[in-house]
């Protein structure tokens, strides 16, 4: 049965609902984890810093998904809300035949442009020829790894969020047995790891294009004909493109950081700052999980004009992303030593630098969730412009800008501390968003529209 998306819900509730979401982007980047665990310590840092040097490049060209899938389910749910449902069964299928569009396209030049990507940033010699290889490999499963992304979204907004966690567990297994077969068995490298990746994007993203292709399927969704409609997509890319913002805007602040620690500190620092960015994406997952959980929630009572769900879900996820932040900093800051150990146990001096680096790096961790929840809330609220405006703030000036300056007074130190500066800054414009914005959409005050 697909969940009644208009009644009331507790905080537990909300949590409960939106946990599939979470364990769907928890376990996501747990399988990249793998990747790299094997990478690393199968075939040394080299490749390990090769993958990770390139891999934010394959990120930005897969964000289209990102701001598809949120663009699109927010607009997609208000119609539902306003009791629509043809209309949003049109914009779901519009949708997704976009980006399959789009997705052969973007696959085509990404492959072109990879070498010249990698010598921009300062690959050279192995490192430069492991850094294009991986990402060529990575381009023949981008369009189904957009694709995912899309349905990652749409799951819970048809109703079905344990559905996308079931596909999501099942490609990760298979990343995961690939991974162990291909590189820890036939020692197969970075070409390993990045076929063990292509396989599992095709499951992520075709298993639900066939499912959602389906005359029988009991979503609230199902794809079939579509109409043009160019003014749809417009509303779609302006707003989801806070997520394709904070999707490319974290792969550009990526390579920020390897840019200044080739500079300050060479192959190990990349490798250290590959770990971390792993470690981070796991406890990232869970607002983002959440995000995608509970955003069609408020889309829907956005459409329903029902201000006093959408205050009561407001102030229950305010709630839910603070008491997720404490329980990550107490845990990053307990696990730091065997994190590290797991990642760059084989070599004592990385180790070390990398423990240092990432406790200092995961302060930041109780911040995070505010910023990313107020960039979605507008993102459900249909205000792309303000979403993307904190997403910007967040990484693009403060990330980038704390990154560059830090380090000319607290040498590579000032990159760890970075992180922590940008999250005080974001959460700041998050709260005067919130406060001059809040009673005009009715998320708390007497207002709302």
């Amino acid at each position: 049965m697909s969940v009644d998306m208009s009644r009331h819900f507790t905080t537990m509730e909300l949590v409960r609902y939106a946990l599939p979401s979470i364990a769907m982007m928890l376990f996501t980047s747990i399988y990249g984890i793998v990747d790299g665990l094997f990478v690393s310590n199968c075939t040394g840092k080299t490749a390990f810093a090769a993958v990770n040097l390139i891999l934010p490049f394959v990120m930005i060209l897969s964000s289209f998904g990102f701001m598809v899938g949120t663009g699109g389910t927010a607009l997609a749910s208000k119609a539902r809300g306003e009791g629509d449902p043809e209309k949003a069964n049109r914009l779901f299928s519009l949708f997704v035949y976009f980006t399959l569009v789009v997705g052969v396209v973007v696959s085509i030049v990404g492959a072109l442009a990879m070498e010249w990507v990698a010598r921009s940033f300062g690959a050279t010699g192995e490192l430069l020829d492991m850094a294009v290889l991986y990402g060529r490999i990575s381009m023949i499963s981008l369009t189904m790894f957009m694709l995912q992304n899309v349905f990652q979204a749409f799951f819970s907004a048809a109703g079905k969020p344990n559905y996308g966690l079931y596909v999501t567990v099942t490609a990760g297994v298979v990343n995961m047995a690939l991974d162990a077969v291909l590189i820890g068995i036939f020692d197969l490298g970075v070409v390993g790891a990045a076929s063990a990746t292509v396989c599992a994007e095709f499951i992520g993203g075709g298993v639900p294009l066939i499912y959602f292709a389906r005359k029988g399927n009991t979503s609230f969704f199902r794809l079939g004909s579509m109409r043009l409609d160019l003014a749809a997509l417009g509303r779609c890319c302006v707003n989801g493109s806070s997520e394709m913002m904070t999707s490319i805007a974290s792969s550009v602040v990526s390579m920020a950081y390897n840019l200044q620690l080739m500079a300050l500190v060479g192959e190990d620092g990349v490798a250290a700052y590959g770990m971390i960015m792993y470690v981070v994406l796991v406890f990232a997952a869970v607002f983002i999980g959440y995000n995608i959980g509970t955003s069609p929630l408020m889309s829907y009572q956005h459409g329903a004009g029902n201000c006093q769900e959408k205050r009561s879900i407001f102030r229950k996820s305010l709630l839910v992303v603070a008491v997720f932040g404490a329980c990550m900093l107490g845990l990053a800051q307990a696990a730091a030593g065997p994190i590290s150990f797991a990642f760059t146990g084989y070599d004592a001096d990385l180790f070390a630098f990398t423990e240092h680096a990432f406790r200092v790096y995961s302060l930041s961790f109780a911040l995070i969730g505010f910023s990313m929840y107020g960039s979605a809330l507008f993102t459900s609220l249909g205000n792309g412009l303000v979403s993307a405006a904190i997403s910007f703030l967040r990484t693009l000036v403060f990330e980038i800008g704390s990154v560059m300056l830090l380090p000319l007074v607290l040498g590579a130190d000032g990159i760890w501390f970075s992180v922590l500066v940008a999250e005080v800054a974001s959460v700041l414009v998050t709260a005067c968003f919130l406060l001059y914005l809040g009673p005009t959409y009715g998320i708390w005050g007497k207002g709302g529209k």
